[in-house]
């Protein structure tokens, strides 16, 4: 079911200068796929119109979601919408974070996002298809600084990272990122989610470790007092309405592993009723624990993060559907894979004296996939000939 606009029954006026007049209306996105208690966004639409002009208040404008001609898969049973509509059938270029809103609002399927955590693979899980990515802050700071994901990797370096991935097709998926702790008090993280959403990112998960973190798969984490960690969220939520922003915020607990359960689901509902979006209870323990949240804590949608060889049971995408989870994340998807095949390419060239690449995958093939048809089109549309002929 898509959210419905309500228009408050008078537009707001504020004079700027003597020659300008700025209009705004607010519109308030209410769902029954959230609970009672989900704080609504404002969407504010303005204009400029000039003091003397006869004053027209603006509409909000609605994004339709339309199935391509002669597609009768396109919409479900139930009246929702498949994933696929709601990225390929949006015709002109929308935020990442509309899109993101639209899946969860307009979609009951599984959210299903490969860690990403450069533009090669990123670039990669766009070839395949994927609906969305998640940027991975243990891949980001391997890749980007090779340290272990233990708080090294700060602010810049990861709203840098998510704007590149972010940026890379403005028709592509929406991408979500870690923002760990927010990187400091209330302050930093209204700044971290202010900056993340200028940089494109569509949504966002925060959670509640002590500031010198480490990843959510090891031993030994501390987290911060309940009022604290709330604190966080309050800030971020604010962050997001002041930027009039459809920014998905997930709030995320590392609280299992020294608080146990029970407090693990008392701070996700604080969370849900200070603004978040959608719930993260990092590392559970058994299948019957990941189910049983969220059957606690619906019908407020649940990001799982799957994480192979790390501290919890593999869930495999049907048994997370099967449970209900609406965002699927896997952290570690193409890092791990990464780090195999580039050891076993680089002791073959070591022992060997030979790269072994196969033979399809060459420079061209590698460029294709970073672009190259677009970035060739550009230049020859622009009357350019510096790409003609074959390469």
């Amino acid at each position: 079911m898509a959210p419905s606009a309500i228009l408050s029954p008078e537009p707001i006026s504020n004079a700027e200068n003597d020659s300008t007049i700025v209009f705004q209306t607010t519109v308030d996105l209410v769902s029954s796929k959230f609970p009672e208690k989900f704080k609504p966004l404002p969407l504010v639409n303005t204009v400029e119109v000039p003091e003397d002009d006869n004053i027209a208040v603006p509409k909000p404008q609605r994004v339709s979601v339309m199935p391509s001609v002669g597609d009768h898969t396109a919409d479900r049973a139930d009246g929702s919408s498949r994933l696929s509509r709601i990225v390929s059938g949006i015709l002109e270029p929308a935020s990442g974070a509309k899109k993101l809103r639209k899946m969860l609002l307009e979609t009951n399927e599984l959210i299903i996002c490969p860690g990403v955590y450069d533009g090669l693979s990123a670039r990669t899980a766009m070839e395949l298809g994927f609906n969305a990515m998640y940027m991975t802050g243990a891949g980001t700071t391997a890749s980007r600084i090779g340290q272990p994901d233990l708080a090294i990797a700060q602010l810049h370096e990861m709203r840098e990272n998510a704007e590149m991935i972010a940026n890379l097709d403005p028709f592509g998926p929406p991408l979500i990122a870690d923002m760990d702790t927010g990187y400091g008090g209330p302050i930093m993280v209204a700044r971290t989610v202010e900056q993340y959403i200028r940089a494109g990112v569509a949504g966002a998960h925060l959670e509640d470790q002590v500031l010198t973190k480490r990843c959510g798969h090891l031993s030994g984490k501390k987290v911060v007092p309940r009022e604290e960690y709330i604190s966080r969220i309050r800030a971020a939520h604010a962050a997001r309405v002041r930027l009039q922003s459809d920014f998905v915020l997930i709030a995320r607990t590392d609280a299992l592993q020294t608080l146990g359960y029970e407090e693990c689901i008392s701070r996700l509902r604080a969370a849900r009723e200070e603004g978040a979006d959608v719930g993260l209870l990092e590392g559970f323990t058994s299948k019957a624990q990941a189910a049983q949240a969220v059957k606690d804590l619906a019908p407020w949608p649940l990001l799982l993060n799957s994480v192979e060889n790390g501290k919890s049971p593999v869930i495999t995408v049907d048994e997370a559907r099967e449970m209900g989870f609406r965002i699927m994340i896997f952290s570690f998807a193409t890092l791990a894979p990464a780090y195999v095949a580039i050891r076993e390419t680089l002791a073959r060239l070591k022992n060997e004296g030979v790269v072994g690449t196969p033979s399809h995958i060459t420079p061209v093939k590698l460029f294709e996939v970073c672009g190259l048809q677009h970035s060739m089109a550009v230049d020859t549309n622009a009357g350019g000939t510096s790409f003609v002929g074959e390469l």
